[in-house]
């Protein structure tokens, strides 16, 4: 891997002042019963050790490549298997802010994913339409408005029909640097939006990216976060219902946890007429579709696995999922389609026709949506970031 060797540092002494990383570095160290039954379901694992080991070789001052926890895709398959409830992943998040604060980062090999945050956090890409007596906003993230312009646009207006007042946020939520351990960036960017937010009284964020969800549901201290699938499994919109084709459902890691987002897209899939089929790898213990943790430019052999992974248990069926980022990287090797295609366009969906725009033209319509959006939305006010 490009730019990451020779980057090490002695656990002990760099650690003494790192309350964080020390805390999660003995919790591991202390319950890990080194059972192997995460390294028997993690690639990124059984090439690097067992949790507890990694951690006692950190704790002991051992000379350790701090480039490794960035090979983690943070996608907590490792807890969900874990018979002491153990969660690696808060570990190597806090290595990669160690590694970060320290300049030991990953930013040139990251270079492409964070300028895309950048944009999405700019004057030019953000807007925050809130109507009079809003107190609810839809927050479709960042990949889904720049792919699915129109169905971003769609799924609103569906919004609208049962919540009047509900508003509308195109803002990125800075899960990568989150991901990357760009703790300052993160805290400063998260931060401004959840207390602008809060300051003109929204106290609800309906949102549709699986990321999104884990960020506000973990740092929107004052918010109430939903997922569209819940509220659409309650307000399913009128579509012509299609034959019994069976389909597999694969569940972000983000979501790995929320039975109820799990239960509500499954609901959705059985009312449009199809049977859902889980693999064996579902649910609390489903697979990273690879780009989790932002491990794709840092370790692509290992993302790489994952997709085959993925693969493997499709059974050739096609894949419905409700992550527009899990849609493009499974989509580039199985037939996949999201959730919010087949609900809204189910015949382009099923049939494989369905437009989904791919850079740079997905900046274009991000650009174009919050246009439409200025244009055809009734605020009070009206915000971007400066």
């Amino acid at each position: 891997m490009s730019g990451t060797s020779g980057k090490k540092f002695s656990g002990v002494k760099s650690l003494s002042s790192e309350t964080g990383v020390s805390a999660e570095l003995k919790c591991v160290s202390q319950k890990c019963i080194k059972c192997n039954l995460c390294i028997k379901e993690c690639e990124f694992l059984k090439r690097y050790g067992k949790p507890g080991d990694i951690a006692d070789d950190f704790s002991s001052g051992k000379s350790v490549d701090l480039s490794i926890a960035f090979k983690c895709s943070l996608c907590r398959l490792c807890t969900a298997v874990c018979p002491v409830d153990i969660d690696p992943s808060k570990m190597f998040l806090e290595m990669r802010r160690l590694a970060t604060a320290q300049g030991k980062g990953f930013d040139d090999e990251c270079k492409g994913i964070l300028a895309y945050e950048r944009r999405g956090v700019s004057k030019r890409y953000t807007w925050y339409g809130l109507p009079e007596g809003c107190d609810t906003i839809f927050f479709p993230g960042c990949t889904l408005p720049g792919t699915r312009p129109g169905l971003t646009m769609v799924l609103f207006e569906h919004l609208c029909k049962t919540m009047p007042s509900i508003g509308v946020v195109l803002d990125c939520c800075t899960n990568i640097s989150h991901d990357l351990g760009r703790q300052e960036f993160f805290q400063t960017k998260f931060h401004e939006m959840r207390r602008f937010l809060v300051q003109h009284g929204v106290r609800n964020v309906i949102t549709a990216c699986p990321s999104c969800y884990k960020i506000f549901s973990q740092y929107g201290e004052g918010l109430t976060v939903t997922s569209v699938y819940e509220f659409l499994s309650k307000n399913f919109p009128e579509t012509d219902v299609i034959n019994n084709k069976m389909v597999v459902v694969h569940d972000p890691c983000a979501l790995r946890f929320n039975k109820g987002v799990q239960d509500a897209v499954r609901n959705l899939i059985s009312r449009l007429g199809l049977a859902a089929e889980e693999m064996p790898h579902s649910g609390s213990k489903t697979l990273c579709c690879g780009e989790g943790g932002s491990v794709k430019p840092l370790a692509p052999d290992l993302s790489k696995k994952w997709a085959i992974a993925r693969g493997d248990e499709t059974g050739g069926k096609m894949v419905v999922t409700y992550c527009a980022g899990c849609s493009n990287q499974l989509g580039k090797g199985m037939s996949t389609i999201h959730v919010l295609d087949l609900i809204l366009n189910p015949d382009s969906a099923l049939s494989g026709k369905t437009k989904i725009s791919k850079a740079p033209m997905t900046y274009f319509n991000r650009i174009w949506l919050k246009r439409r959006f200025k244009k055809m939305f009734k605020t009070t006010l009206s915000h971007e970031r400066s």
